[in-house]
């Protein structure tokens, strides 16, 4: 057993955090920290925070009895009221450990959704943890604790034995996932109108994704002049965050910023969050961002692919190109920057180093996202009739328009990013109303 204490003012809980590590698990003590960091996101003052070897886990508690009677020592020793086991435990688990132990008991999927209940700041945001903890209580009621032992019965040879309380609690739960579930669908439909508009304004969509705490706020940011929040802490931003960015050369897109991944991210959130996640599968193209600094990044990489995987796995049509960006290059010495901009230039998806904080890479970045976002569009040289204003707003809201002046004949001469098929909409336009 491996463990160190965390001495803090008490706030209103203090915690016990366990997390069972199996024999093939590389990853403990990087798991265990960024446990620790959803706790303290919490507000809860961590009194102890161990690692528990498990060779096969128990059914019944997750972990052995031996590790149970020094958590039974702990307990009495550090007096938490709290204890997270940082894996998924089964309602039997939980209760045992509950009743073990006379604590409270919430597992890695029951700490990632308070965290998600407390940061929730839209109304979009609230429906989608709503549902996500529904469904996840929805997935305790198994016949584990006495009051769902009662019964409900009527008067009568016709009422039989009545209806069990996990019967109605089931019932009531089914009801009220149904009606957050058209709520959320309403939310889906205005998602789609929005999207539709930008489409029609030939704005593509840029989503950033990543592991949480990987800096996506940092970078959105930086390339779109806000200030989101952006704090060093998983989970930072939850709700989705839309901006125009200008791309450099006159073309522009809309970047969304997204709720950040985790490893065994609950599979009732991702579905929860379909709504929102459905600006990534629809984006034109995804930017990746990696914390290079982390020493686990490549095994986060890893679960933000798996999360990806899940998304487009119920998606028609191609998986939009991504871009890499290793952030946090501010972080590294000297020597293993270069290492990573080596490494970036081997990469399949051709990396880019970066640092949202201090800029580096940036301008390198928008270049690729104009080459990415609009591969088809060449620069035209088009001159318009001083009355022709009908079709020059047409270009400035179809296409990209870099330059423009007005001779002393009143002619309006104009630089213009477009596609060939931008060209004939805009010369079949020219013939309409020239006709009429």
């Amino acid at each position: 057993m491996v463990g160190r204490s965390i001495d803090r003012t008490p706030p209103s809980e203090r915690a016990l955090v366990v997390l069972p590590v199996l024999p093939d698990d590389r990853h403990a003590s990087n798991r265990l920290a960024e446990t620790e960091g959803l706790a303290e996101a919490l507000d809860v003052e961590l009194s102890e925070s161990l690692e528990l070897s498990v060779r096969k886990p128990n059914p019944a508690t997750r972990i052995g009895g031996g590790q149970l009677e020094n958590l039974e020592k702990l307990r009495d020793e550090h007096h938490p009221t709290l204890l997270i086991v940082d894996s998924a435990l089964t309602p039997v688990q939980q209760r045992n450990l509950e009743r073990a132990l006379q604590l409270k008991v919430i597992d890695r999927t029951g700490l990632i959704l308070e965290i998600f209940g407390l940061r929730a700041r839209t109304a979009e945001g609230r429906l989608q943890v709503e549902l996500a903890r529904q469904l996840y209580e929805r997935s305790r009621l198994v016949r584990t604790w006495t009051h769902l032992e009662r019964q409900r019965g009527g008067h009568g040879f016709l009422s039989g034995p009545g209806e069990t309380q996990i019967e109605a609690d089931r019932r009531m739960l089914d009801s009220r996932i149904k009606k957050l579930r058209r709520d959320i669908e309403d939310v889906r439909r205005s998602r789609g109108i929005q999207r539709a508009g930008r489409l029609k304004q030939r704005k593509p969509v840029v989503a950033l994704v990543g592991y949480t705490n990987a800096g996506k706020s940092t970078i959105f940011n930086a390339l779109s002049n806000s200030s989101v929040l952006a704090k060093d802490m998983p989970f930072a931003t939850l709700d989705p965050t839309v901006r125009e960015v200008e791309l450099g050369d006159g073309r522009r897109c809309v970047l969304v910023d997204t709720v950040g991944f985790i490893t065994d991210l609950p599979s009732n959130l991702v579905a929860a969050f379909r709504a929102t996640l459905e600006e990534v599968a629809q984006a034109a193209a995804l930017i990746h961002v990696r914390d290079i600094s982390h020493s686990d990044t490549a095994e986060q990489a890893q679960q933000v692919e798996l999360v990806l995987e899940q998304i487009f796995s119920e998606v028609e049509g191609p998986r939009p190109p991504t871009i890499e960006v290793w952030n946090k290059a501010d972080l590294l010495t000297p020597g293993q920057q270069d290492d990573a901009r080596a490494r970036a230039l081997e990469h399949s998806t051709s990396a880019l180093l970066a640092s949202g904080t201090t800029g580096e890479g940036l301008p390198e970045l928008l270049g690729r996202l104009s080459s990415l976002v609009f591969p088809d569009r060449v620069t035209r040289n088009i001159q318009l009739p001083a009355d022709a204003g009908y079709l020059r707003a047409w270009l400035h809201a179809h296409c990209e328009v870099r330059s423009e002046s007005v001779s002393d004949d009143g002619t309006i001469d104009l630089s213009v990013a477009m596609s060939d098929d931008e060209l004939a909409q805009f010369e079949a336009l020219d013939r309409a109303v020239g006709a009429a």
